[in-house]
Order: structure tokens, then C-alpha cells, then sequence
């Protein structure tokens, strides 16, 4: 069964392409099931490649030639031009966002928890793509990923689209060491009865905080806890899959 992807369209850049994958349709079993695209959380690795095959001969008609993953590690890093990764490569360079001006290659950041955010210029000819988990809301890497994007490629932030796909709610973002995590900086996002974190609307001020207009910022409100059957949860479930968010800019 094929994997499935939920589109968005960025508005007024049809050039630019992105797309959400469920966890839903694939070949993996267990905590896997369905749709796992990572190697590198324990699950068969013939699966994984059946999923991965999935997603790219699908997305191969909308413009999409080959993509560029990172191994993800809850930093800031970004790789600019990254090359394009092979789809059955486990073994990849670290980092959490990459950007691109290459047509046909597509952007893709792994999540089950995560917040996946992926950025276009309303130019359509640049894109972005950050994973930033709370530790990446803690070291602002929304912010800091937008600025560097932007100076990379003499972009106005004024003129980037973002959008942030499923990830964990403010309903379910439990912090029991919010003090030793967070500190009182992170007060204003912090709900006290239930220890949990706003980091949908930490990442939205974020982007603000770095120049995207409020009117150009999306979000995909699916939280991945409260819809555990239709998206992988770390929070819900250790031995889990993760699922892939990508963005590019089609191939003519």
C-alpha cells in the first residue's frame, strides 16, 4: 500500500511544492507500522527502503528529481546545497536544516514529535527546510535558521512564507523539569496546571522575531500525540517511526 502525504501550497508560489507524510499506508510492522521512512530507529531496513521508494516514485510527478536528508541531532546546524542523498542511504551528514535553490531537489526533515518547518521565498526560486524539536525552540533555531536563509541568498524576511506541519500540541508538550529545562525566560508559553509548553506559538514568534510577516506564517494544527494513528509520537510510543515533511521547487 502506498504511503500517504497531506500537500500544502504555499499561496501565490506555485513553483514551490510541499507535502506531510502520515503514518498511514507502507510496509512496517509493529511501532513502524505503517509508513516508516528512518533507518535509524531499529525498524527492517527492507521496509523502510519500500517505504522511501514509495514517497519518491509519487512525488517524482510533481517535480520532484531526488532529495537531501540530514541525520538530525536537536542542534542549529544548516548545510546549504546539500547534495542529493541516495533514497536507500542510512548513513548521512548531521545537521537540522538545509536550503536549497536547485530545482527538483527536494528538502526532507524526519519527525515524530518534532516541529517540521519548511520555508519559500515568494520569489519561488529558494526554499528551506528546519527540524527544530524543543531543543531547537530552546536555542531559537526558527529564528536563527530564517536569518542565515535569508543572508545566504539576499532574501528580504519580509518576503519568506513559512509553514510547520503536524507536531506535538500545547495540550500534550508535558515539561515536568521546566525549570531546569526552561528557565523563567520561557515563562510566557509555559501553562503551569498542566506543565505544558506552547511551542506552536513559540515557533510563530520566532519566525516573527526574525522577520516573516504574521500573515505569512502557517501552521498545520495536527497535533501527532492526539492523532497517534495517523501520525508517528515519540511521546507516545519509543519504538516509533518517523515520517517525513518535504519542500522543492519543481523541476520544469
Amino acid at each position: 500500500m502506498s504511503v500517504s502525504v497531506l500537500p500544502f501550497c504555499f499561496p501565490g508560489i506555485p513553483a514551490v511544492r510541499c507535502v506531510f507524510q502520515t503514518r498511514t499506508g507502507g510496509m512496517s510492522r509493529g511501532g513502524y507500522a505503517i509508513g516508516n521512512i528512518s533507518f535509524q530507529v531499529g525498524d527492517h531496513p527492507e521496509h523502510v527502503t519500500a517505504n522511501r521508494q514509495s514517497i519518491a516514485g509519487m512525488l517524482h510527478a510533481q517535480g520532484m528529481n531526488c532529495w537531501a536528508e540530514l541525520e538530525q541531532v536537536h542542534g542549529d546546524g544548516m548545510v546549504f546545497e546539500p547534495e542529493a542523498t541516495d533514497v536507500l542511504a542510512a548513513n548521512l551528514a548531521q545537521g537540522d536544516g538545509m536550503a536549497t535553490s536547485r530545482p527538483g531537489l527536494a528538502l526532507l526533515i524526519k519527525t515524530a514529535d518534532c516541529q517540521p518547518i519548511l520555508l519559500a521565498h515568494k520569489g519561488g526560486r529558494h526554499v528551506a527546510a528546519l527540524h527544530a524539536g524543543w531543543r531547537g525552540n530552546r536555542c531559537n533555531f526558527p529564528g536563527s535558521g530564517v536569518r542565515r536563509f535569508c543572508e545566504r541568498y539576499g532574501l528580504d524576511p519580509r518576503d519568506v512564507l513559512a509553514v510547520r506541519g503536524p507536531s506535538l500540541g500545547p495540550g500534550k508538550a508535558e515539561f515536568v523539569n521546566f525549570a531546569r529545562e526552561w528557565g523563567p525566560d520561557w515563562q510566557p508559553w509555559f501553562e503551569e496546571t498542566g506543565r505544558t509548553m506552547d511551542l506552536w506559538g513559540l515557533t510563530r514568534c520566532q519566525l516573527e522575531d526574525a522577520g516573516l510577516l504574521p500573515r505569512h506564517i502557517y501552521g498545520l494544527d495536527l497535533c501527532t500525540a492526539d492523532n497517534n494513528d495517523l501520525f508517528f509520537s515519540y511521546r507516545c510510543d519509543r519504538r516509533s517511526g518517523r515520517q517525513a515533511a518535504l519542500v522543492w521547487i519543481a523541476a520544469g
